[in-house]
């Protein structure tokens, strides 16, 4: 098992190391520099070269590149100055001569737009992506794999029709659709009586009280973003407990005696997951990696709304930093997801 993890975090940190190599010349390539951004309002030449100096536009692009790998990987390489400088934990592992070997989280620099470290701003917007994710994904997991036991179980009866036409009906619709009508017929045109909001984050700043949670504006992009997945787990579970239900060790257990509750939960639903567990991790790391335009409609803040302001803003190192933190979650979320395989199912060895 130790050996399989490693090949997988080595894999991992190839495509960590891919995806940013892309980010950077594409993104380099195509926005603005702070410089840019500040003609027109301080467009002396001086200006304009200090600011190149203090994000390290001077450089040549190599050098450049390489500077931003090192600030992004986990063991760096700085001089003893710029160690200071860098805003985020960190553990000096050795001197060498001028320079230090830091062991540290990866330093995703400063915004243009707030000077702001871009870690911190993409920390406290994810968390309200991690909340939005946990339950839009707990949603359409508990009612996605109960209306697909429950369709293979009563297939061809009303109930399995009802399940299927829902399954349709919810993978056609597009997120953002439903929550422009979500937040349209449920926050504005029935609000008297659902007492809803059109759009709201779950906190709220009282300048008196401090900070105020407002769970009910969690409602309805939970409802708008699990649909979806809801329609596609059902679909999933249908079809691989369909595939189980004839196999000769359920026609076993119900020859034994054994409680349909019994068969259905030790047997049926343990051996029909799979395929289910690689949905929902593939769903949940691409509602942790920003919502964005579900975000964006009910004003929600997380990784989406911050991303797409950043892109509005032509704040390169937030989208930078945006995208690869996203592709860090994909690739934790694989390696979690190979382990819980293992677990659930017997047959899965990860030697």
């Amino acid at each position: 098992m130790a050996s399989y993890l490693l090949k997988k975090l080595l894999y991992g940190l190839l495509i960590f190391i891919s995806v940013a190599t892309v980010v950077f010349f594409l993104f380099s390539a195509s926005f603005p520099t702070p410089d840019e951004l500040a003609t027109g309002q301080r467009s002396d030449e001086k200006t304009k070269l200090a600011i190149q100096h203090e994000f390290g536009l001077d450089k040549p692009l190599w050098k450049q590149y390489l500077l931003y790998m090192n600030d992004i990987s986990f063991i760096s390489i700085y001089s003893k100055a710029n160690y200071e400088a860098i805003g985020v934990s960190k553990t000096k592992v050795m001197d060498l001569n001028s320079k230090v070997l830091v062991l540290k989280i990866p330093y995703l620099r400063r915004s243009f737009q707030s000077g702001k470290n871009v870690n911190t701003i993409l920390i406290e917007a994810f968390k309200g992506t991690l909340i939005l994710a946990l339950a839009s994904i707990l949603l359409a997991s508990l009612f996605g794999i109960t209306l697909g036991a429950l369709a293979a179980i009563k297939k061809d009866t009303w109930i399995d029709r009802a399940v299927l036409f829902i399954a349709t009906l919810g993978i056609s619709l597009p997120s953002f659709f439903v929550a422009i009508i979500m937040a349209w017929f449920f926050g504005y045109v029935l609000h008297n009586y659902t007492g809803l909001n059109m759009t709201g984050n779950y906190s709220d700043i009282d300048p008196f009280e401090g900070e105020l949670y407002k769970w009910e504006n969690l409602i309805l992009p939970t409802l708008a973003l699990g649909i979806r997945p809801l329609a596609i787990f059902s679909q999933l579970t249908r079809a691989s407990v369909l595939d189980v239900l004839p196999k000769d060790y359920i026609r076993t257990a119900h020859a034994k005696g054994v409680k349909p509750i019994f068969v259905l939960s030790r047997h049926i639903m343990r051996n029909s997951l799979n395929p289910v567990i690689t949905a929902i991790s593939g769903w949940f790391a691409s509602l942790l990696a920003g919502t964005f335009f579900v975000e964006f409609i009910f004003n929600w803040k997380g990784l989406g709304k911050v991303t797409v302001e950043a892109l509005d803003n032509s704040d390169l190192p937030v989208v930078m930093g945006s995208v690869i933190m996203v592709a860090f979650i994909f690739v934790v979320v694989n390696i979690a997801v190979d382990v819980l395989y293992s677990l659930l199912d017997p047959r899965i060895s990860l030697d």
